[in-house]
């Protein structure tokens, strides 16, 4: 019984409109989802650094699988000497191949600009191109583009922290894979935890056999390149052949750029010499092409290379080197995770 002098009536909150009720969901849906993709352009740098530890932590988590086929040993000591190996190929890299390369880089930019002044001339001459300030006035555009580049990578390369951070988060997520693993799945309702395990696991696979065919791939251009060019008698090999190896863990645009270099540097020491350097990174080219890519597009994920290309020219004209660096494995993951959503929802 209410008590005398309490009011009875009705008040705001006992309204039961369904339409008020339904207009406010949704108005509360739309503005989560403004709020998160919000959120997402202002946390992007910190979810590649993420990406990046990812991918780090699956070229750790392949090699220490690799090794782990003929050393019965645990775990975590085969990932240490996973580890050991990789500071020992930088250090060893940085030490006896770093003052050749220091001092080539210059002479790379100038012949690279002479070389491009000679080609815009010669278009000029062709009537292919009209004269717009000569050949020279083209070519320091175009390598005052270059100088953007490589200014980019050097402030990319230069973030230490960045680096340091992604180096971390690879090594800890590397270290015990599991351990993640479960406390996302935690977070997920029970029966959505098996279709979670099962494409992580597929996501891994693909990730380890992308990054191991990458590897390879750099390995072979790099070694290949650096050491056909010096037998031939190209200036600069050795830069040639670390840049070659660097860019080629970019499909397309790295070997075009790579590409580039090599003919504009050989044909700089002689029509001949050119002719050998052009020889050469075709069939490197096509050793990567057509040997190591096939075999690890069966093992791994085939992706169409037109929707890689346009993924690194959107993400490296938005994210930077970084989206750029990362564009293969963000389409490869996207890729595995529709092929399960899809086989989840046909079930």
């Amino acid at each position: 019984m209410t008590e005398p002098g309490r009011m009875e009536q009705p008040g705001p909150s006992d309204s039961r409109s369904e339409t008020t009720s339904y207009e406010l969901h949704r108005a509360a849906v739309w503005l989560g989802l403004a709020v998160a993709i919000a959120l997402l352009w202002m946390l992007v740098q910190p979810l590649l650094l993420i990406v990046g530890g990812l991918v780090f932590a699956s070229m750790l988590d392949g090699g220490t699988r690799l090794l782990g086929r003929i050393l019965p040993i645990a775990r975590g000591w085969r990932l240490m000497m996973v580890c050991l190996a990789v500071v020992a190929f930088f250090a060893w890299t940085f030490y006896f191949a770093g003052s050749q390369i220091a001092g080539q880089a210059e002479a790379l930019r100038t012949v690279v600009a002479a070389q491009l002044s000679k080609l815009f001339d010669w278009a000029h001459a062709m009537g292919l191109i009209p004269k717009s300030g000569g050949g020279q006035a083209i070519a320091n555009e175009i390598m005052g583009s270059f100088d953007r580049l490589t200014s980019w990578v050097g402030s990319a390369l230069g973030a230490v922290s960045s680096l340091a951070m992604i180096i971390v988060l690879g090594v800890f997520i590397s270290a015990e894979p599991r351990l993640y693993e479960r406390g996302i799945a935690w977070l997920l309702p029970l029966e959505k935890r098996a279709g979670f395990y099962r494409t992580t696991d597929r996501m891994g696979f693909t990730l380890r056999r992308l990054m191991a065919g990458r590897l390879l791939g750099m390995a072979v251009e790099g070694v290949g390149v650096g050491v056909a060019l010096s037998i031939v008698g190209v200036p600069m090999a050795a830069l040639l052949g670390v840049l070659t190896g660097i860019l080629a863990f970019l499909p397309n645009i790295g070997s075009i750029i790579s590409g580039v270099l090599i003919i504009l540097v050989g044909f700089s020491a002689g029509f001949e010499t050119g002719i050998w350097a052009v020889a050469i990174y075709v069939a490197v080219q096509m050793i990567d092409g057509y040997l190591i890519v096939p075999a690890v597009a069966r093992r791994s994920v085939d992706l169409p290379p037109a929707l890689i290309l346009g993924t690194q020219l959107l993400l490296g004209s938005l994210l930077g080197i970084m989206g750029l660096a990362l564009a293969d494995p963000i389409v490869a993951m996207i890729k595995v995770f529709l092929e399960e959503r899809s086989k989840a929802v046909a079930t």
